[in-house]
Order: C-alpha cells, then sequence, then structure tokens
C-alpha cells in the first residue's frame, strides 16, 4: 500500500475526530426557569447547571423574571434566533409558552420540560416527579391521620400550571378515596408563600377545627407554620403535610410542625433535565416522560433521606 496514501487518509481521520470533538464541545443548551427562587428551585437549577458543567457544554441559564410570561416567551425566541442546539425550560404557564415552543421544534431545537409540563406541544421529552402519583401518596398519608367528615385546608400551586393541578388532582383523588365526607377548605395561590399565610390565616379563623393542612409545595408549609404560629397553635395541634422536601420543609419536620412530607428528588430533576436536552442535542433517541421519583418522608426516616438526597448540607437543623 502506497505509504503516502495512508498517511493521508489518517491525517484526514485525525481532522474528522477532531471536529466531531469540538462540535460536541460547542453545543449550546439553553436552560429557561420560570423565575421561582424558592429552596426547591434553587436545588432544581443547581442540579442542572452542574450537569452542564460536567457535560462540558455551553450553558445559558435565563429566568422569567417575576415568573411572567411574555418574558419567557421573548427568551425563548430569542434563542430560536441565537439557534442554540436545546432548550430545556419549566414553564411560568404550561399552555401559554406552548406556541414558541412550537416554534423552537419547528426550527429543529429540541425541547425538554423541566419539572412542569408544556400542553399543546409535542416536546421531546418531559422530565419531572410524577406528580399525580407523589400527591396521592400524601393525599392517603392524609387520610389515615383524620376521620370521616374532618376538615382539611389545602394549599394549591399555581394552577395555570401542570404541576399545581396535578399535585392538587393526585391529593384530593387519594383523600376523597378513602375519606369522602373530608371537608377541603382551598387556600389559592400562586407559589406563593405569602398567599399560603393569608389565606392560612383567614381559613383557620374562620374554622377552629381543622385537622389538617396539606400543601402542593413546600413554601406554601412554611406559610401556614407563620399562620399557625400567629394563631397560637403549638406544633402537631394541626397535623401538616408538605410536598418537595426542601431544606426548609426538612427542617419543618425536625422542629415537629411536619409530620410528612412528599418528597421530590430536586437537584435530580434539574439535572436529568440538563442532560435529556444534550442527548437529544446529539440526535440520541430520548424518553418522552422521565419520572425522576418521589418519596414519602416521615420524621422516623427524616434524617436518612436527608442525607441520601444531599438536602441535608443546606437544612438549619440538624
Amino acid at each position: 500500500m502506497n505509504i503516502k496514501h495512508v498517511v493521508s487518509r489518517l491525517a484526514v481521520a485525525m481532522i474528522s475526530v477532531g471536529v466531531m470533538s469540538v462540535a460536541h464541545a460547542e453545543l449550546t443548551i439553553a436552560y429557561i426557569t420560570n423565575g421561582n427562587t424558592n429552596e426547591g428551585w434553587t436545588l432544581i437549577n443547581g442540579g442542572a447547571k452542574e450537569a452542564g458543567k460536567k457535560a462540558g457544554v455551553k450553558f445559558i441559564e435565563l429566568a422569567a423574571e417575576k415568573g411572567e410570561l411574555s418574558k419567557q416567551l421573548a427568551i425563548v425566541e430569542d434563542m430560536i434566533t441565537r439557534k442554540v442546539d436545546a432548550i430545556a425550560i419549566a414553564p411560568v404557564d404550561s399552555a401559554g409558552i406552548s406556541p414558541a415552543v412550537n416554534r423552537a421544534l419547528a426550527a429543529g431545537i429540541p425541547v425538554v420540560a423541566v419539572d412542569t409540563n408544556v400542553t399543546g406541544s409535542k416536546i421531546t421529552s418531559y422530565v419531572a416527579t410524577d406528580n399525580i402519583k407523589a400527591a396521592n401518596v400524601q393525599g392517603e398519608w392524609a387520610a389515615g391521620q383524620i376521620k370521616d367528615g374532618d376538615k382539611v385546608i389545602y394549599i394549591t400551586g399555581d394552577l395555570g400550571q401542570s404541576t399545581g393541578q396535578e399535585r392538587k388532582k393526585g391529593f384530593v383523588d387519594a383523600l376523597k378515596a378513602k375519606r369522602p365526607n373530608a371537608k377541603i377548605i382551598e387556600v389559592s395561590t400562586t407559589w406563593d408563600q405569602t398567599q399560603a399565610q393569608n389565606g392560612v390565616e383567614s381559613s383557620l379563623r374562620a374554622n377552629s377545627d381543622v385537622k389538617l393542612i396539606a400543601c402542593a409545595w413546600d413554601g406554601g408549609a412554611l406559610g401556614a407554620v407563620a399562620a399557625m404560629k400567629g394563631a397560637g397553635i403549638k406544633p402537631g395541634e394541626i397535623k401538616l403535610a408538605g410536598f418537595d422536601g426542601s431544606p426548609g420543609g426538612l427542617d419543618m419536620m425536625k422542629q415537629g410542625w411536619q409530620q410528612a412530607n412528599a418528597a421530590q428528588m430536586l437537584a435530580k430533576i434539574g439535572a436529568v433535565g440538563v442532560e435529556t436536552a444534550i442527548a437529544a442535542a446529539k440526535k440520541q433517541k430520548v424518553e418522552a416522560r422521565i419520572d425522576t421519583g418521589a418519596f414519602l418522608v416521615l420524621p422516623s426516616n427524616v434524617d436518612k433521606f436527608a442525607k441520601d438526597s444531599g438536602v441535608a448540607q443546606f437544612m438549619k437543623v440538624k
């Protein structure tokens, strides 16, 4: 074989490998959050950022300021113009973000929904806790703590988002299956702790015989605790069920305020969301729905969960 020809072919092969390596290093992944800054989202966003760093991609993190849909729509349009390789997004509004997501998909940009789904779009993948399943567990636990006919306060999340809708449905369905006559007093919020506190304060004034409070997220539980403290209620007098497994939520459990928590694998949600977006950008096959798991945390297993999930390092109560 002609040595010159072999050397030439080897050089071409080396150049090709080099080009592929550079192309991989230059992948640009846009991670667009909903603007929430509570503990749960701090952990989710941290997991996303770490995944981008580990993969060595160009990682663009952007937030919808004040959780405004118009701003998130503008961000997605900008990412389309900049021709990013993939988008991982936590929608402000599940339906409202759909037109921009559809334009991204039409432009050949994979879109992965993180924590909250996009409705009206055939997205590349949806990475999140199975919210209905986790909330079912929360509702079943609550049913075991009350008698049929007892009053329960339920603090919703944003019902304009799939996450808020699914958590409410999962909790109510499971509670009513075992306690069909339970009276649910709904406190509506848009994932706002102050709204939760104000709503619980009003509900407790009008219903002094409430037996349990359940929350769609741990910020709501923090608001509920503030309301109970203001009403002179002591830890444990009204049972409290949280949702997230955030540092603040588990601190409340250690202090005796919270008796159960439908805990998510928060950092994992962000990490797997970005990892899935990277895989899609590389044209790899990804699952349409990825469940990142959940766990019922109780006082008996809170320390183990906190350690295993990595949440312990952020907790104030050891």
